[in-house]
């Protein structure tokens, strides 16, 4: 087998037969199942049991979020590669193969991301991998543009963690998935850390994933979305960028946290993202920060000048779905 599908599940038993059965119908079989449960109570657990009784289950005692879900996944497996695949998904036949295919093409790449697109808006995008802005913002590259876009192979910030295949004995080197976040941009993050050590993260335009979103936290925007999104992005910047990085960077750091709680507020969600803000402050230094190494230099340079494009490309891609949406 050269690959582990890890699927992280909490009280999402209505996603499973679905993701499963998409699955089953791979033209690759070099793959096992692996699915995490953060102690659902939904009947998910008895379901497994009883309906895929020859797929691996870990269950778990409680909910300790995504992060350490797929850490256990990826410590308990032991072929080369890991794939991560969020339940709320359904995958094309050629999905594993050409992921495979992807991340072999070279030792230095450490994760590749999939197209994923909108289950209930087939013809546009959900995501083609993961980007990271000066001013401290992640999204989603191509998300809410038409699945005409993005049709070539690219190398990009990080892999978007719903479904993304990465090389398992790099986590060796730069770390696992973070624990601290619990539950987002913890994929940037790890991403971030693999862009620090010289390794590279892709896009693959063909292996295909349809992704409902949001199918664990409920919807789009809610109170705890919000808050730990905040506290994890302070996490992401204080763990990644050494301090000269952070006072470089303070003034559109702050200016993107600024507009964000513009935003929330606009939303009804300002007091949380406040609260996140001040938790991440306040509770940064219990998460370990990326040891600086000279040797690491032209990757910190390479990273900063990835950073202000992607802030243009952001703004680019904003106004492209302003102007015409869904094109």
């Amino acid at each position: 087998m050269k690959v582990t599908i890890i699927i992280p599940n909490y009280n999402g038993k209505h996603f499973m037969e679905p993701c499963l059965q998409s699955l089953a119908n791979q033209t690759c079989s070099e793959f096992q199942i692996l699915v995490v449960d953060n102690a659902s109570s939904d009947g998910s657990i008895e379901y497994m049991r009883e309906n895929y009784p020859d797929i691996e289950l870990i269950s778990l005692n409680q909910n300790y979020g995504f992060s350490a879900a797929v850490n256990v996944g990826i410590r308990h497996s032991t072929t080369p590669y890991v794939l991560l695949l969020n339940n709320d998904t359904t995958v094309a036949p050629e999905f594993v193969d050409e992921m495979i295919k992807a991340i072999e093409k070279s030792p230095k790449i450490f994760s590749v991301s999939s197209k994923m697109i909108q289950m209930y808006h087939p013809g546009l995008i959900d995501s083609a991998g993961d980007m990271y802005t000066l001013l401290g913002w992640g999204y989603c590259r191509g998300g809410g543009l038409s699945i005409s876009n993005h049709h070539t192979d690219d190398i990009i910030f990080s892999a978007c963690a719903g479904a993304a295949i990465y090389r398992r004995d790099i986590f060796s080197e730069i770390g696992f998935f973070d624990e601290n976040h619990f539950a987002y941009l913890e994929d940037i993050d790890v991403g971030y850390r693999a862009k620090i050590y010289g390794y590279q993260n892709t896009y693959c335009s063909s292996a295909i994933v349809y992704h409902v979103g949001s199918g664990t936290s409920g919807s789009k925007y809610n109170s705890f979305k919000v808050k730990l999104s905040a506290r994890n992005n302070i996490y992401l910047n204080y763990k990644n960028m050494p301090i000269i990085q952070l006072i470089i960077n303070f003034i559109p750091l702050l200016i993107g946290y600024f507009i964000k709680y513009i935003f929330f507020l606009k939303k009804g969600f300002g007091k949380d993202y406040l609260a996140g803000i001040m938790e991440g402050l306040q509770s940064r230094k219990k998460c370990k920060k990326v040891p600086f190494y000279f040797k690491h230099l032209s990757a910190y340079v390479k990273i900063e000048f990835e950073l202000i494009i992607n802030t243009f490309s952001y703004f680019s891609q904003y106004l492209s779905k302003k102007r015409n949406p869904g094109t």
